[in-house]
């Protein structure tokens, strides 16, 4: 199955018999609030997801976007229209990061067909297709989370995968070095990973690059499918992204949603820094 669609290919399903419900997760960590961005213009029949409020829990000693409580993303999705009988498609600003958390959160808590838009609301709206104002409000869905379906990892996991399989660091190089931190409290990385920035998953214009050439990248970093894959970030959205563009090469991969927030929120956790693993 496809992870992600292309604007055309969505303006034609929105058109067809069957067409999916579409979720706008517009977000800026540290910006604006979503919503009025939203309501100022969005795909016809979107429903706005807020990132901070339904796509994870409040902040802590479990990272920064912990997992939300199941009964909080379930309404969330449920108010959507989401339901195991209708196809999904997640949408962003053109990032990707946060329509894919909401890809992740979807499809680790069993939907079978959760897709994100490439190139997002940017793309979308550059190539000058419609646009509305109009909040919908959907009837009801009747998603009912199964969560495991994806691999999911703690802190513990995360440091045996550094060592006995690829675990990618999805931020910035110069933070996985140590050189800065902007966020969190300790810089470097988790002993044993290596640098995946995933904004090297994307062409300029924010779309994914080919399977063949995602996959080429994953190869030289390690993570050919022959060992286990997982990814972290700083608190598990761009992670998301990462997890995304891995299963678009074909290759399965699990989520450390704590991330890099939740490892330093533990003094005694080892930290590493500069170019290579540790």
């Amino acid at each position: 199955m496809n992870a992600i669609i292309t604007a055309s290919a969505l303006e034609r399903e929105t058109a067809g018999p069957r067409p999916p419900v579409l979720l706008d997760v517009r977000y800026e960590m540290g910006g604006p609030p979503g919503r009025p961005v939203y309501e100022a213009g969005h795909l016809p029949g979107a429903v706005y997801i807020d990132l901070e409020t339904e796509l994870a829990g409040p902040p802590g000693k479990n990272g920064r976007h912990p997992l939300p409580e199941l009964a909080v993303f379930t309404g969330a999705m449920r108010r959507a229209g989401v339901g195991a009988d209708r196809p999904v498609v997640v949408y962003d600003g053109g990032k990707g990061w946060a329509a894919a958390r909401t890809w992740w959160m979807l499809r680790w808590s069993g939907h079978p067909d959760v897709r994100v838009l490439d190139g997002g609301f940017a793309h979308w709206s550059a190539e000058g297709r419609p646009l509305s104002t109009d909040v919908p409000v959907p009837a009801e869905g009747t998603f009912t989370p199964e969560p495991g379906a994806l691999p999911l990892l703690d802190a513990d996991d995360a440091a045996a995968l550094a060592r006995s399989g690829v675990l990618l660091d999805a931020r910035a190089a110069e933070r996985y070095r140590g050189e800065v931190e902007p966020i969190d409290p300790v810089a470097g990385h988790i002993p044993g990973a290596v640098s995946a920035p995933t904004m090297e998953n994307v062409a300029a214009d924010g779309r994914f690059l080919p399977a063949a050439e995602l996959r080429k990248r994953f190869d030289a970093l390690g993570a050919d499918g022959g060992a286990r894959i997982g990814v972290y970030c700083g608190s598990g959205v761009s992670a998301a992204h990462q997890v995304l563009a891995l299963a678009v090469a074909g290759l399965p991969a699990a989520l450390y949603v704590g991330s890099w927030s939740e490892w330093t929120a533990d003094a005694q956790r080892p930290v590493a820094t500069g170019h290579e693993p540790g």
